[in-house]
């Protein structure tokens, strides 16, 4: 079991409908890195920008994207995550991808739709939550929108690190900015948000603030909005096990199910 857990994000504009420069840019960003990482967080739709048109960018798990995934991940020895267009069995799916270094990949399809612009209309839903099991650490995945909905994050399984990648819109960050600190708080799990910054091809805007929270909801680092941001991070285990240990507020959470 690993204690420490380093996990970068690269939050960065991304080019509209355009794999293959999108791949170039996060390989520049990542070749950069000037110390070794964990985790390795990528925005939604990193290869695309938030799209409905998923005919033109979709892919297959045995794309060019996942295969440069894992490419990546072996060459500097972290994970890398984020949400790309996958079709799979005739539909398209808004899919966080997880590849470690080994090549061994875990995928999460987004649950929550954004039915405000008509993504359930082009993207199937989720059924799933998942949990990654990397270096000891208990880590769930999840997408953008899924953030506005706290039952489908619960922390039922213990888990140490709740991750968000998002193309989340200029107009409402300041909802972005509090539920990812409340949803710290709620499950005491680390929480990390990645949003991407610059204008896409429909002209929403995004200002980035990714940002990283501890269990107590204690900010990480200063948010840098509306420009390019490439971020290390720390997290402790110990700190998890303290407070928990501490407060115990997890042991009262409520039982259910989810259908």
């Amino acid at each position: 079991m690993q204690k420490e857990l380093k996990v970068t994000w690269i939050q960065t504009d991304l080019i509209w409908e355009d794999p293959k420069q999108n791949r170039a840019n996060f390989t520049r960003h990542i070749e950069s890195l000037s110390e070794a990482t964990d985790l390795i967080i990528l925005p939604e739709m990193f290869s695309s920008g938030f799209t409905m048109n998923a005919d033109r960018v979709a892919e297959t798990m045995q794309g060019e994207t996942v295969h440069w995934m894992k490419a990546m991940a072996a060459k500097f020895n972290a994970a890398i995550m984020g949400s790309l267009v996958i079709f799979d069995d005739g539909k398209f799916y808004n899919r966080l991808v997880f590849v470690e270094p080994t090549g061994k990949i875990t995928y999460y399809n987004k649950r929550h739709a954004f039915t405000l612009v008509g993504e359930e209309k082009t993207y199937s839903a989720g059924s799933d939550k998942v949990i990654v099991n990397y270096k000891g650490w208990k880590i769930c995945p999840l997408v953008c929108y899924d953030l506005r909905f706290p039952v489908w994050a619960r922390n039922t399984e213990d888990y140490d690190v709740l991750i968000y990648v998002a193309n989340w819109p200029k107009p409402r960050i300041s909802a972005w900015d509090t539920l990812l600190k409340a949803r710290a708080i709620e499950n005491m799990s680390y929480c990390i948000g990645v949003n991407r910054v610059g204008i896409d091809g429909v002209n929403s805007a995004y200002s980035g603030h990714s940002a990283a929270y501890d269990v107590l909801g204690n900010l990480m680092s200063p948010i840098t909005p509306n420009q390019e941001q490439v971020k290390t991070v720390t997290l402790e285990k110990r700190h998890i096990e303290a407070y928990r240990n501490k407060f115990k507020f997890l042991n009262d959470r409520d039982a259910f199910s989810i259908t």
